[in-house]
Formats: C-alpha cells, sequence, structure tokens
C-alpha cells in the first residue's frame, strides 16, 4: 500500500517537469534567467548596434481632420530583435508566449511616434501586448495602437485636392550606434485591412521607407515612414457647395427678364441671392482651419458671389436711368401746355406787346422767310396786328414740335432704348461668363 502511493505521488511531479507549459512563473522566470541579467541594459551592450526589425498592420484609418492637420489611426506594431539572455534549452524547439507583465520586466525597443498629439496602447480586457519568446532568444513583441499624429496638408486646391500623411516611428534614446531600426520585410512589411475606408477620401497606396534624422545634441536615429496618399471625394462638395452656389448664381439672373418697374420683385430677388451665398461661404470657411493662402472652393465661391452681386449693382444702373428718363419726360410734359394753347388763334389773347411788336423786330428770332410764308392770311382792312398773332403762333408750334421730335423727345428715345438694352446684353454676357469661368475653373483643377 506505501508503496503504491509512493509511486503515485511520484509520477505527477515528474510529468509537470517535463511540460513546459505547466511550469509556475516562478519557474518561467529562473528559465528564462530574468533575475540573472540586467535588462535596463540593451542586449550586446558594447558592441554593434542590434538589428530591430518592425512590421505594422493598419487596421483601421480613423479620421482625418483638416482644421486640426492630424489624422488617427489604428494598428499593431510588431518589432523582431534577437536578446541572447532569454534563450533556454526546448528540445522542441516551441516558444513561449507572455503578456505585458513580463515585457515589463525585460528590455524592449523605445519606440514612439514622431509628430505624434495623442497615442495609447488598447487596454480592454486586458492590455494589448503580447510577448513571445523562442529558444535561441528571438524575441516577437507586439502591442495594439491608436496613435493620432500630425499632418502637414496643402489646401490649395481643397476640396480637389490629394494629400499625403505619413506616420514616422523612432527609436527615443538609442543612437544608429546601438540600435539599428529597419522594416523587417522591407516594401511587405506593411500590411492593411482590405475594408479600411474613410468618408472623404480614396486610400490610393500605402508604402514604408526608411531614413536619418538627425538633432544636433545627441546624434543620428533610424526613422521608419508609414506614408499614405488619399484622394479627396469631390461629390460631397458638388452636392453641399458648388451646385447651391451655381443656382443661386442663376437664379440672379432670373431678375434680367423681369420689368424693370417692378421693384418689389427684383430687389428682394437680388439680396435673397446675395445672402444666400454670404451663407454658402460662411459655412464653408467654418469648417476649414484658417490657413493664409486662397483655396480652390474660395476661388469659385468668391467668384460665383461678385457674379450675385454684379446682377444687383446691373439692376440699379437701370433703375437709375430709369429715373432720369422720367424726369426728362415730365419736364418735357411741362412745357407743352404753353404750346399747345397757341394752336387756335381766335382763343388767343395776345398780350399788346406782341401786337405792337415790328416784323423787322420778329426777324431778329430768325423768322424772316416765315413772314413771306403767312402773307395769304392779311386781312383787306390792313389788320397788321392779326398778320403779327398768327406769324407768332405758326413759330410756336413749329419751334415746339421741332423740340419734342429732334430735341427732348430724342434724348428719352435714347434713354428709353438704353435702360432696355442693359437688360438685353446682360441676359447674354452673365450667363456666357459664367459659363466661361467654369469651363476654366473646372480644366485647371480637376
Amino acid at each position: 500500500m506505501s508503496g503504491g502511493r509512493g509511486h503515485s505521488s511520484v509520477s505527477p511531479v515528474l510529468k509537470r517537469g517535463s511540460d513546459m507549459t505547466k511550469l509556475p512563473v516562478t519557474n518561467t522566470e529562473q528559465l528564462l534567467k530574468i533575475d540573472g541579467h540586467d535588462f535596463t541594459m540593451r542586449p550586446g551592450f558594447g558592441g554593434p548596434a542590434i538589428p530591430v526589425g518592425v512590421d505594422v498592420q493598419v487596421e483601421s484609418l480613423d479620421k482625418i481632420s483638416e482644421v486640426d492637420m492630424d489624422f488617427t489611426m489604428t494598428l499593431y506594431l510588431r518589432h523582431y530583435w534577437k536578446d541572447e539572455r532569454l534563450s533556454f534549452p526546448s528540445n522542441r524547439n516551441q516558444s513561449m508566449t507572455f503578456d505585458s507583465r513580463l515585457a515589463k520586466k525585460i528590455w524592449v525597443p523605445d519606440m514612439f511616434f514622431v509628430h505624434s498629439k495623442r497615442s495609447f496602447t488598447h487596454d480592454t480586457t486586458t492590455d494589448n501586448v503580447m510577448l513571445r519568446v523562442f529558444p535561441d532568444g528571438k524575441v516577437l513583441y507586439s502591442l495594439r495602437v491608436t496613435v493620432t499624429a500630425m499632418c502637414s496638408m496643402d489646401l490649395s486646391r481643397f476640396p480637389l485636392d490629394t494629400q499625403t500623411c505619413s506616420l514616422e516611428i523612432e527609436s527615443y534614446a538609442y543612437t544608429d550606434d546601438d540600435l539599428m531600426l529597419y522594416w523587417k520585410k522591407g516594401n511587405d512589411s506593411l500590411q492593411t485591412d482590405e475594408r479600411i475606408s474613410v468618408s472623404q477620401f480614396l486610400i490610393q497606396k500605402f508604402h514604408t521607407s526608411t531614413k536619418l534624422a538627425f538633432y544636433s545634441s545627441t546624434g543620428w536615429y533610424n526613422r521608419l515612414y508609414i506614408t499614405f496618399t488619399l484622394r479627396r471625394h469631390i461629390f460631397f462638395f458638388l452636392l453641399q457647395t458648388y451646385f447651391p452656389a451655381t443656382l443661386m448664381v442663376m437664379l440672379s439672373w432670373v431678375s434680367f427678364w423681369i420689368d424693370r418697374r417692378a421693384v418689389p420683385a427684383r430687389v428682394p430677388l437680388g439680396i435673397t441671392t446675395v445672402l444666400t451665398m454670404s451663407t454658402i461661404i460662411t459655412g464653408v470657411n467654418a469648417s476649414m482651419p484658417r490657413v493664409s493662402y486662397i483655396k480652390a472652393v474660395d476661388i469659385y465661391l468668391w467668384v460665383s458671389f461678385v457674379f450675385v452681386f454684379l446682377s444687383v449693382i446691373e439692376y440699379a444702373a437701370v433703375n437709375y436711368l430709369s429715373t432720369v428718363q422720367e424726369r426728362k419726360e415730365r419736364k418735357l410734359q411741362e412745357r407743352l401746355p404753353c404750346t399747345c394753347s397757341l394752336t387756335h388763334p381766335n382763343q388767343m389773347m395776345m398780350s399788346n406787346s406782341y401786337s405792337d411788336m415790328d416784323v423787322n423786330t420778329t426777324g431778329n428770332y430768325g423768322i424772316a422767310e416765315d413772314v413771306h410764308s403767312t402773307a395769304k392770311y392779311r386781312m383787306p382792312n390792313g389788320g397788321n396786328g392779326v398778320q403779327r398773332e398768327r406769324i407768332l403762333v405758326q413759330l410756336a408750334l413749329r419751334g415746339d414740335e421741332a423740340a419734342r421730335h429732334t430735341g427732348n423727345s430724342g434724348a428719352y428715345s435714347s434713354l428709353w432704348i438704353d435702360t432696355h438694352t442693359i437688360d438685353k446684353y446682360s441676359r447674354v454676357i452673365f450667363p456666357s461668363a459664367y459659363t466661361l469661368f467654369n469651363i476654366v475653373y473646372w480644366s485647371l483643377y480637376l
């Protein structure tokens, strides 16, 4: 009995000793010799730079902000290096996998994101960190990170622009003399999810590159670049900005077909289009950074605003010329009753000054020829006074008729034609000029 109990108590211990995955944590640390080495120093300290390979899998491109000039990306960042201090004996050459608790006790590369504004390692439900150690001392260190980094955008062609942003990875403390950072698989080191999409952009391509960065006080560092190119979708801005602005310009042209005397119709139409264009411009600028250069959308909106404004000025010119025309018409009407009263000589009450006037006196006013032409109106009784009265009536009528047909009436006709001609030409000039502007604009920016 006792021998049987002794055999049953020894066998489980032997089995636990041969199964590496069943070892307690303390035995694992002893196996990796955690306490026997100083892991504050890099592997191979004093020798050549330790190579650290990197590969990245982009999980999502969360947000791109033109106002803040940045982008937010979630990715899996993996590091590969060899630390012989972590080597351990293994008959089956199997690796051991650990979480973030062991990663805090050994040496890991001190990577950081250059030009990052915010970044964090996900910790739900636990820290998203994985450490895998192979028997020969090779290490795989992986973590899931979300980073918000700066992206200097050129918005001069907005919203018909293409932006290039980059995420830069670098060691914070170790120069290229101590740590050689490189892409583990070259261009294949960057992997992306096929479902990655951004609402306003089309992701054209991702690619990797490596450069050296120099700091005057610390030296040269290896820097890895993840560069991606984005092309903005134009359809949203066509519906929200370009199409409404074009409609407002076309609506302002309606006033050219409205009668110039319909002030309550033409004035509110012009004011409404001007205010609507101002609202569109304000709405676009509210969602954009305050850059010191002109954007493509600014050119289109301000030119459209100028066209709408000029349509209001056009009606002001038409209204002013119409007012001048009416003034001259009233002056002409005020003169006509005085001359028309002379058309009936029998009802004429001529003053004695006119009856006593000498024919030679009237000749001073250029009526000598008219005196001879009215000789047939002489009375047989020598009525020279009546003859003089009739001569004056005829001259007054002829002068008024000449003035009415060649003088003031000509000016009135000319003004009446000009006010209508402005509207007539505007119906052609405004649409033609705006169409030409659109052709030039879209040919330059598309």
